[in-house]
């Protein structure tokens, strides 16, 4: 920057460190939220448009069919490649910089039509198609589907051909947390995937596995660190929720007694400005809260509906965490300690 670079091609940020727009929400030292302004600024300073999203997917101005793109962060990626049917492979910190001050990549990997064949099958015929019906089951499948794939491909027979784009984040942003997954393909649900021959290219996969309630319920079950009712916060919003997603949560509010615990919601500044207002709950923009010091002081565990939230905040956070669906933490965060919905995996 110092010596005149500029991005050549359009340039969004991801999550920064910091909540600018609620800078007392940071609960780190002084030190290290200097550091983090200055880092943000820098970016901004390239010519890098301030966007300070995990799903810049969101924004208006998204990539197209076929587009060759370079994205960094991990959900970003896997929903570029596989809802989009953008091109990108898993470009790391500063690689990514460089990309959009020279404006080019690598042609290999997923940029490449071979690169992109599925490898390994998954089957939904066992899941119940209440189950298909509910937001629940994105993450706890994509959570089982990263395990299983690793760096693989993965095709996905039997999800239904209405699947949103919403559930299709959930799902990608678990498998490329559990795994390496950086695309995957949905028959008759992605772009790339019409039959499961485009999927595989004509080609045998390396393997197929049946997903049975059995390995739902083991996956949702590795999402929970703790028994322990006691709740000390719930945290949504893990990628960026959408405007339709905030619509949700609002509603649910609605019904719902005033929570008795903090309740956060991560999204996008962008987000913020069409989403309806949400009583009783801190709305976080410009980060996210398994990455910076935001969450106060916790008497019990952390429930959300992010199987990336679920996943990373352990380590990052050194927090217990349950799992659940949006309901469910929002009951609890209302009753004050977790609460379940046992009619949700009944017949799973």
């Amino acid at each position: 920057m110092a010596e005149g670079a500029r991005v050549s091609v359009p340039t969004t940020l991801n999550v920064g460190s910091l909540d600018l727009l609620h800078p007392e929400r940071y609960r780190g030292g002084p030190e290290t939220r200097e550091r983090a302004k200055r880092l943000m600024d820098a970016y901004v300073a390239l010519g890098c448009r301030p966007t300070w999203t995990c799903a810049p997917y969101q924004l208006s101005a998204r990539p197209e069919l076929g587009e060759q793109i370079a994205w960094a962060e991990s959900n970003a990626i896997v929903f570029a490649n596989s809802v989009l049917g953008a091109r990108t492979n898993r470009y790391g910190d500063f690689v990514d910089v460089a990309a959009a001050i020279v404006g080019r990549v690598p042609d290999t990997g997923l940029h490449r039509n071979e690169g992109r064949r599925g490898e390994i099958v998954f089957r939904l015929d066992g899941v119940p198609e209440r189950l298909l019906a509910d937001d629940v089951l994105y993450p706890v499948l994509g959570y089982l589907v990263g395990h299983e794939a690793g760096a693989l491909v993965p095709v996905l027979v039997g999800l239904p051909v209405e699947t949103g784009e919403d559930r299709l984040k959930a799902l990608g942003a678990a498998a490329a947390s559990s795994g390496s997954v950086a695309l995957f393909h949905a028959v008759g649900v992605t772009p790339e995937a019409s039959t499961l021959e485009d999927a595989l290219h004509g080609l045998p996969p390396a393997r197929t596995v049946e997903v049975t309630p059995a390995l739902l319920r083991r996956a949702r079950d590795s999402l929970t660190t703790t028994e322990d009712g006691r709740l000390g916060a719930v945290s949504l919003g893990t990628p960026h929720a959408s405007v339709a997603e905030l619509e949700r949560i609002a509603a649910l509010l609605g019904e719902l007694p005033r929570p008795r615990v903090p309740v956060y919601v991560s999204t996008s500044r962008d987000v913020l400005a069409r989403a309806p207002a949400l009583p009783g709950v801190e709305v976080v923009v410009d980060t996210c809260t398994y990455v910076t010091p935001i969450l106060g002081r916790l008497d019990g565990a952390v429930m959300t509906d992010s199987a990336k939230w679920a996943y990373y905040a352990p380590g990052n956070l050194g927090v217990e965490v349950v799992f659940g669906s949006l309901e469910e933490c929002l009951r609890s965060a209302a009753a004050g300690g977790v609460r379940r919905v046992p009619e949700l995996w009944a017949d799973a």
